[in-house]
């Protein structure tokens, strides 16, 4: 999945998936390194869309209680 589809819940969805290959009792070393990697920009990605999320609410509360 390209990251311009990438939805909040696709991402936690894989990140999932990535920590059941982890727990496996046959990791594939081989692949371990780029599954890391993904987890990781994953995880950054659900961060800053998070932030960006918080952001926007907090923004919209200030304006309607301003109202």
């Amino acid at each position: 999945m390209t990251e311009e589809n990438l939805t909040f819940q696709s991402a936690m969805e894989e990140l999932e998936l990535i920590l059941q290959k982890l727990d496996s009792s046959e990791v594939n070393i081989d692949s371990l390194t780029v599954d890391l990697q993904r987890a990781s920009e994953l995880i950054e990605w659900c961060r800053s869309r998070l932030e960006s999320t918080k952001v926007d609410v907090e923004r919209i509360v200030a304006d309607l209680e301003e109202r």
